[in-house]
């Protein structure tokens, strides 16, 4: 009797090695499907940016490659995976289907959606019912949100205790080999083309500054970690808060899509501290804020849209289309905010460090929703995350668990002084500025007209004057605060 059929569904964890859900199926000893579902209706919460479907497109083809070395293929659909699955189900006469699980509110719902489509409703329930038995399984984080409790057995709402907890278990943290070979069944279901998904931008020239900086894939994420820990893993308690230099690890899109697991990195990194040295446990803390942000998201599902302390609800946001638009893209007249703006529309990516200036700026001198930031972040990131964006944006606007002070208001003039005192990141993404000495890079109205002149720089017309003068903003920011304060006795 030939073993059964199982299908392998491939969501946010586009890899082979460390894939627990592809390793027990190939370990069970039948024929493996891999599957691909795009969902992308129109209704669906949080669908998937721009610049996350060129990653995708890239990353599916990565994997089709890798599955195709193992002797097996990567079947695409598209629709509503309980839709979609079912039929799958029919067209192979699978008995059994794995998968990677998923923390937030859509993510696990989908989960339900799709084990009762295939199961039968009011056949039993439970992951076996209906003869198709259901299996969901950990690889995304490094510890499952129900693992990492406080004494009380209630989820975290600080990070510090929370990655100490974390870090007393990381010993017994092991990965597993990719398979050596994948058994295909006997014939292979239709697949639909990949191209004609039009995941890429239609506007290539946006993305057209994408592809030198990035190599999607399984590959590619392992290129890229080592290279991190040959060099700036060293220096990176330092390096990291410096956006002219290669400081960090630049893995968050390859941990997003799964094509790296965070035990992999963690383990790597270790080895790599023991070996020679260095800043390994500083940057695996930001690892661990990865896995705080995925944590808040599984108990607190509704952070990527209400802030998670309610009080903040009553801040007296402005409604300023233009003011937003001139944000967006990077004509705020701030040059480390503009830099920081235009480095992620030309590349899809923004250093951690501007991030959070580019957010203060925003929410405290704008006064406009940090929702619309999480919005135009999640459409021009290649890395954009749900846990982490959201959790990024209300620590900037004091709303989140383990919140900056609503009171801390990043200036934007030292703050570049502080973490690009050359000037270098400004010149790079703003070069209209480039000739000016770095005494007036982060704030070029204070130049004189020579000094404007001889580095051909017009304020108002090569580039645009400060949009809101800081000191003032500052003074508004906290008066809307004590408007939260006030409403809330």
């Amino acid at each position: 009797m030939a073993a059964p059929v199982t299908i392998v569904w491939f969501r946010d964890d586009l890899r082979l090695s460390d894939h627990p859900a592809l390793s027990a199926a190939v370990a069970q000893g039948g024929p493996v499907v891999p599957v691909f579902i795009l969902d992308d209706r129109a209704d669906r919460a949080w669908a998937r940016g721009g610049a996350s479907r060129w990653w995708l497109h890239h990353s599916l083809t990565s994997l089709a490659n890798r599955l195709a070395e193992k002797g097996a293929r990567l079947i695409l659909r598209r629709g509503d995976p309980s839709a979609v699955m079912p039929a799958l189900v029919a067209e192979t006469g699978a008995e059994r289907i794995h998968w990677t699980r998923g923390y937030s509110a859509a993510a696990r719902a989908l989960d339900e959606a799709v084990r009762d489509a295939v199961t039968g409703l009011g056949e039993g329930g439970g992951d076996n019912a209906g003869g198709v038995t259901c299996k969901r399984y950990a690889g995304r984080l490094i510890f499952e949100p129900e693992e990492i409790t406080t004494g009380s057995g209630t989820p975290y709402k600080v990070f510090t205790p929370f990655w100490r907890a974390c870090t007393a278990k990381l010993g017994g943290v092991s990965t597993v080999e990719a398979p050596a070979s994948i058994l295909a069944p006997t014939s292979w279901p239709e697949s639909e083309a990949l191209d004609d998904w039009a995941l890429l931008p239609r506007n290539l020239d946006w993305s057209d500054g994408f592809t030198p900086l990035w190599s999607p894939g399984e590959d590619g994420a392992q290129s890229r970690l080592q290279s991190f820990l040959d060099g700036p893993v060293k220096n990176y308690g330092t390096a990291r808060d410096k956006p002219a230099i290669d400081g960090t690890s630049r893995l968050s899109p390859h941990l997003h899509f799964g094509e790296i697991s965070p035990r992999q990195v963690l383990l790597a990194t270790r080895h790599a501290d023991a070996a020679s040295g260095g800043d390994g446990e500083k940057f695996l803390a930001e690892i661990g804020w990865r896995e705080f942000s995925h944590h808040l998201l599984f108990h607190w599902p509704k952070i990527p849209d209400a802030p998670f302390r309610p009080e903040y609800a009553a801040f007296p946001w402005q409604d300023d289309a233009e003011a937003l638009r001139r944000w967006q893209h990077g004509q705020t007249g701030y040059p480390i905010v503009d830099a920081g703006m235009r480095q992620l529309y030309q590349t899809g990516w923004m250093h951690n460090r501007v991030r959070m200036i580019v957010a203060s700026f925003l929410i405290k001198h704008l006064r406009i929703d940090w929702v619309e930031g999480e919005k135009w972040f999640w459409d021009c990131l290649v890395d954009a995350d749900l846990a982490s964006n959201s959790a990024g944006w209300q620590w900037v606007a004091g709303s989140g668990t383990d919140a900056s002070p609503y009171f801390r208001i990043f200036n934007p003039m030292s703050q570049g002084e502080k973490f690009d005192p050359e000037g270098a990141y400004v010149r790079r993404f703003v070069p209209e500025l480039a000739k000016l000495p770095k005494s007036a890079i982060h704030a070029p109205w204070t130049a004189d007209s020579r000094v404007l002149k001889d580095a051909g720089v017009t304020l108002g017309e090569t580039y645009p004057k400060p949009m809101v003068d800081h000191a003032e903003a500052r003074k508004k920011a906290l008066e809307g605060y004590e408007v939260v304060k006030a409403a809330n006795g």
